[in-house]
């Protein structure tokens, strides 16, 4: 959904939390709920709170990330869908009291989380995972404006979020939950990648050192290459447990499109596109590996 000036205010908020973004804070929850069905020790109640929590930092990223480029001006020349803050549609205030309301749900649960699995090194990570919510572009010296984005959404929305599901199921951290997670990581740093390589011209005008910025177009085109093929090449880690895991490699269709359409665009626009079939690829790698791990 894409809010114009004469949208509803629902259209409006729903356009700049990014919906689309959020089979990215799904699948980790998937695999690592997996994994705990496998160690028969899945709750229904956790697996829940986790969600609410991945769901929550997602979109409470969205509006911090809305809130933090607008004002610096970094959205006033961007190509993709129209931001909050930087086309004046909502206050700027009310985006970041929008940003701080998700960050609070998402406490609220992990807190619930760690207390019900007493976990409490939890907490350090969950303060950790705010932390890098907000400073991607918020805060004096944000990490997305120096090229660091990809590594911290890759932790973040990879082995933190994956683990972490599976730990206050379990109790302990299974290993498999360290590759799935990776591979969700994978997914997560192709998207902002992407998203990156999209908007080299305006960031560079505004001065935001994103990846993409500093190594260029090209190589840029080839580390999502890279990024969009580990999660495949991590199958293998899991065939001696998973021997149905092969079966997974027929969600890369959707990846096999999103790399023709990164290194054929010719205009930003064009990757509009290979940014949403990149969310729905991780999506389906998440449900297809998971029904793998669940059917043994």
């Amino acid at each position: 959904m894409t809010a114009t000036p004469s949208s509803s205010p629902v259209a409006v908020w729903l356009t700049g939390a990014r919906l689309r973004t959020l089979p990215l804070a799904f699948g980790p929850v998937l695999l690592g709920s997996a994994s705990a069905w496998t160690a028969e020790s899945f709750d229904p109640l956790r697996a829940s709170l986790a969600l609410l929590v991945a769901v929550s930092l997602q979109i409470g990223v969205n509006y911090a990330n809305d809130y933090s480029d607008g004002i610096r001006g970094t959205d006033d020349y961007r190509v993709g869908p129209l931001r909050l803050t930087g086309s004046g549609l909502v206050e700027p205030r009310l985006v970041k009291r929008a940003a701080f309301l998700f960050f609070a749900v998402a406490v609220a649960a992990g807190g619930a989380l760690i207390v019900l699995a007493e976990a409490w090194w939890l907490i350090v990570v969950g303060a950790l995972a705010v932390w890098a919510a907000w400073s991607y572009t918020g805060g004096t010296r944000p990490y997305g404006y120096r090229g660091l984005g990809e590594l911290v959404v890759f932790v973040f929305f990879g082995p933190v979020a994956t683990v972490g599901t599976a730990h206050v199921q379990v109790g302990f951290i299974p290993w498999e939950s360290l590759v799935t997670g990776s591979a969700m990581g994978f997914f997560a740093a192709a998207v902002l990648m992407i998203n990156n390589l999209r908007d080299m011209g305006p960031d560079q005008q505004s001065g935001k050192q994103t990846l993409s910025v500093r190594i260029g177009a090209k190589a840029s085109k080839r580390l999502v290459t890279l990024l969009l093929g580990f999660p495949y090449l991590l199958l293998l880690v899991l065939l001696g447990n998973y021997p149905s895991s092969p079966l997974v490699h027929l969600t890369s269709v959707l990846v096999v499109v999103v790399g023709f359409q990164v290194w054929t665009a010719t205009r930003p626009a064009r990757l509009i596109s290979a940014l949403q079939l990149t969310s729905a690829a991780s999506l389906l790698y998440a449900a297809s590996l998971s029904a793998v791990m669940v059917s043994g």
